[in-house]
């Protein structure tokens, strides 16, 4: 996925590339550097624009996609809107499931984008815009019933191979490229753990000595074998109490994180404040926890983050408040 001055023949061509910015106003007074990964500047304001080409592209030259078939996946807005986007310009019917408790700005450009948007209650006793693995699980029954329905075809972001491979082609390479190799570790937010595990490996086959650190909610952190205490956190995007995730490789895995949502949400705003780059809760995870790092046992190194989207997604939420 390469770009150049010429021309794109489609805004799929524009996904991918995104620049790596030094966080070096956040840093100051620390002993270390924070690279970040602007990926909320792909043309659906999202990573998940990556992983939404590869699965399709990936499908159409497997034969497990055809002309005359509706693309079907569940989303808490980013997927499916980079789903939009490649179905859109491909000629594809796309069906996007959601949880209402997900902020209404993603179903809303995901509808504008051409998306039959399905939105799904959330458990009786949920908090809007605080989405638990349980209201997963109700987004995750209709996208099933959806799929039988209409005969679909299910870009499955939890279990199909493209969503690690965008990641281990594309990201991974364009940190180490736009870096220059240097890299001491990497955080990451984990939702489906496609971006971890695919940046992951594309470091540790570059140099096996980057640490790879996975990045939970405080009271979710299931992934680190710890009870679930608060699934109702306000991280969108991740942080759903699945204790498997099929695209995580435990050996690319060099230990656990936990950020709180008042870390997450005080760093997304210090980021636009301070960095002049508006992004969402996962991207104030990632920050936060890559402070931590340089806090303790990663002085005077350098960590790596994805900052994951806009913060234009969640404008009706109390990010901005």
């Amino acid at each position: 996925m390469t770009q150049s001055d010429k021309p794109l023949s489609s805004a799929i061509e524009a996904i991918g590339n995104t620049p790596l910015v030094e966080l070096s106003r956040l840093t100051i007074g620390l002993d270390g550097r924070i690279i970040a990964k602007l990926d909320y500047l792909n043309p659906g304001l999202s990573k998940k624009d990556r992983i939404a080409r590869q699965i399709i592209e990936d499908a159409e030259v497997e034969g497990r996609l055809t002309p005359d078939q509706a693309v079907v996946e569940l989303t808490s807005g980013n997927t499916g809107t980079g789903l939009a986007i490649v179905c859109g310009i491909k000629g594809y019917r796309f069906v996007a499931v959601m949880s209402k408790g997900n902020s209404m700005e993603r179903a809303r450009m995901m509808s504008a984008l051409g998306a039959e948007v399905v939105l799904v209650d959330q458990l009786p006793d949920a908090i809007p815009g605080q989405v638990s693995g349980g209201d997963l699980e109700l987004v995750e029954m209709e996208a099933q019933r959806i799929v039988v329905e209409r005969n679909a075809f299910r870009a499955d972001q939890f279990r199909l191979s493209g969503n690690f491979r965008a990641h281990y082609l594309h990201t991974g390479p364009e940190f180490i490229n736009q870096s220059g190799g240097v890299i001491d570790a990497f955080c990451d937010f984990v939702g489906t753990g496609g971006s971890f595990s695919g940046c992951a490996a594309a470091f540790k086959e570059h140099n096996p000595s980057i640490r790879c650190f996975v990045v939970e909610p405080d009271g979710a952190a299931v992934l680190a074998s710890e009870p679930v205490t608060f699934p109702s956190h306000r991280i969108q995007g991740g942080g759903y109490s699945i204790p498997i995730l099929p695209l995580l490789q435990p050996e690319h895995i060099d230990g656990y994180l936990k950020v709180t949502d008042t870390e997450a949400v005080e760093m997304a705003r210090r980021l636009a404040r301070e960095e002049g780059i508006f992004a969402g809760f996962s991207s104030g995870a990632n920050v936060a926890a890559a402070i931590h790092l340089l806090q303790t046992s990663f002085r005077g190194k350098t960590i790596a983050v994805i900052l994951c989207d806009s913060g234009l997604k969640y404008l009706s939420t109390d990010l901005w408040a």
